[in-house]
């Protein structure tokens, strides 16, 4: 048994931070070079991190008003490799299902810890696995993945360690599930093998960790969730040359046009405006029969026709 006192799934929603045993930090230096665009951020992240869920309202904002100067680069964390943790009041699955409906409340996103209880993951390998493998076909579409893997996971209770679900979601994302499968069980697990050294050697203690750089040495580093200035301004300070674009609200169905799901919070966070006010728009907007809606128990997201 591992005796460390932190335990991944424990994330800890006033530091945002779902952390991993602290291991010993590899002395190589990492540079991170861009590529197009003048800020390249390396998000290390995991499926199943409920505080990476957290988040989403954030990185959706900073794309639509900076996406312009800077790229993600999704890194998978391996948040749990397997159930050998035993601290911090979880040893076994049913522990976390608690945990993660608080966590829910907290970062006002849905999701139902009762998967904990009736499909239980193993491990969140095979999830990373399967985002190394989507990413080989398409970054772009293994963005769309992960989403809907986690609005899986997190909504339906689905356990997306298991293969059947993980194709489900692909299928989703339009990826080519015949070749996802081969690299699965080829060269994605060596790239996940790489993002998990490189993590060790940027010295990734745990989930959401994004690193802001310009590719000159010049580095921001953001843990956790974090309210959304904290994001604007690290890019900011490595670009200052960064021009936000504005958000029209005039048509509240515009985000549907980028986003095809969206929590209440979400809505709130991109169009700042409080979540009652969302949830007021996005239900007038249900009833109406412009969108689509799916509830759980703690909370909803609303899905474009």
């Amino acid at each position: 048994m591992n005796e460390n006192t932190t335990n991944p799934l424990l994330c800890d929603p006033e530091t945002g931070m779902c952390e991993m045993p602290v291991g010993e930090k590899s002395n190589e230096t990492v540079s991170i070079p861009t590529e197009n665009k003048p800020v390249k951020i390396i998000y290390y992240t995991d499926p199943i991190c409920s505080s990476c869920w957290g988040i989403e309202p954030q990185l959706r904002k900073l794309k639509l008003e900076y996406g312009d100067y800077f790229e993600i680069d999704y890194r998978m964390g391996g948040l749990l490799p397997n159930w050998s943790y035993n601290s911090g009041g979880i040893s076994k699955p049913s522990d976390v299902a608690h945990h993660w409906d608080e966590a829910s409340l907290y970062y006002e996103m849905p999701i139902d810890g009762n998967v904990w209880i009736e499909d239980p993951l193993d491990s969140s390998n095979p999830s990373c696995i399967a985002m190394k493998a989507a990413q080989i076909q398409s970054k772009e579409k293994a963005v769309k993945f992960m989403r809907i893997l986690r609005e899986g996971l997190y909504l339906d209770k689905k356990n997306i360690a298991k293969w059947e679900n993980i194709v489900e979601a692909a299928k989703l994302a339009n990826l080519d599930v015949q070749k996802l499968k081969t690299d699965y069980e080829g060269d994605a697990k060596k790239l996940f093998e790489e993002d998990l050294k490189l993590g060790k050697s940027l010295g990734v203690r745990g989930f959401p960790t994004l690193f802001f750089s310009d590719g000159n040495n010049n580095q921001l580093t953001v843990y956790g969730s974090k309210p959304y200035a904290s994001y604007e301004n690290a890019l900011s300070a490595i670009f200052p040359d960064a021009k936000k674009k504005n958000i029209p609200n005039t048509n509240p169905l515009a985000l549907f046009d980028t986003f095809t799901t969206l929590a209440p919070k979400e809505y709130a966070v991109i169009l700042d405006i409080s979540n009652e006010q969302a949830k007021d728009i996005l239900e007038k907007l249900h009833k109406e029969g412009k969108l689509e809606k799916k509830t759980i128990k703690n909370g909803s997201i609303y899905i474009k026709k």
